[in-house]
């Protein structure tokens, strides 16, 4: 007779807070990536001077890394998450 050991209610909350808890990390970088685009592109539409143009590409630059850094933060959380409920909820052989 075998029995799977299963995580109590308090610890699947605890996990699902948790992933929640990066989900919105994640969408607050995608924000913020998006607003720095934005705000590139706006000044490189709207404003002549040359400096503008270095502010504007200078944003836009950085809003790809801050993308591509928060989603593989994002990503790595999540896969934690799966590593640490799998080892709870898998048999132990002993």
């Amino acid at each position: 007779m075998s029995t799977t050991p299963s995580l109590s209610l308090r610890d699947q909350l605890a996990l699902d807070r948790t992933e929640l808890a990066s989900r919105r990390t994640w969408l607050a970088a995608a924000r913020t990536a998006l607003a720095l685009f934005v705000s590139g592109a706006t000044f490189l539409q709207f404003f002549e001077a040359g400096w503008t143009s270095y502010v504007g590409w200078g944003f836009i630059g950085v809003a790809v890394p801050v993308t591509l850094i928060a989603y593989w933060r994002y990503r790595r959380e999540l896969r934690k998450l799966r590593v640490l409920a799998h080892v709870f909820t898998s048999v132990d052989p002993a």
